[in-house]
């Protein structure tokens, strides 16, 4: 079963640490602090190198595992293993995020919607709390990995039938 789904489990992995480098890179050119208004925009072209590595990861288990002939249904069940392990891996790359790379991006996003008058602060301390980011980020990988799967799995099967 393991050898089954060794490809998905390398891309995986490789999904969360790149998601933990966007964080870091994120921390490093100030959308955490000194541009933490341009957060919301910038922060969601992370979706390009997200979908890359959907791609990547796809045609890796066309090509190693399908002998070059992949269905829909074979590629969006290997997205959606995917989709999984990046569910199941998620609380700990919140953690490694918000406690680890950047623990001032909650205080600080904090006291900039408060300032700004986008939340009360009760809100705003519930909203960006670890609990409240580990919910949303399995959720988040859930909903996207499955769209993700989907799409990427139109884009990447074979033209030629290939087994069920």
């Amino acid at each position: 079963m393991m050898k089954n789904i060794q490809i998905e489990v390398k891309w995986a992995i490789i999904f969360s640490l790149m998601g933990l480098l966007w964080i870091w890179m994120e921390k490093l050119v100030g959308l955490h602090s000194q541009y933490i208004d341009k957060h919301p925009i910038y922060t969601n072209l992370i979706a390009i190198p997200a979908i890359a590595i959907y791609v990547f990861a796809l045609l890796d288990k066309r090509k190693h595992f399908f002998a070059g002939k992949m269905n829909f249904q074979q590629g969006f069940s290997t997205g959606m293993i995917i989709t999984l392990i990046v569910a199941l891996l998620s609380p700990l790359s919140q953690v490694m995020s918000t406690v680890v790379i950047t623990p001032e991006y909650f205080p600080n996003v904090i006291e900039y919607v408060v300032k700004k008058n986008l939340m009360t602060r009760a809100q705003a301390e519930s909203y960006f709390s670890l609990n409240n980011y580990i919910i949303q980020s399995l959720i988040g990988a859930l909903v996207m990995g499955t769209i993700t799967s989907a799409v990427v799995a139109l884009v990447v099967r074979s033209k030629k039938r290939a087994n069920a």
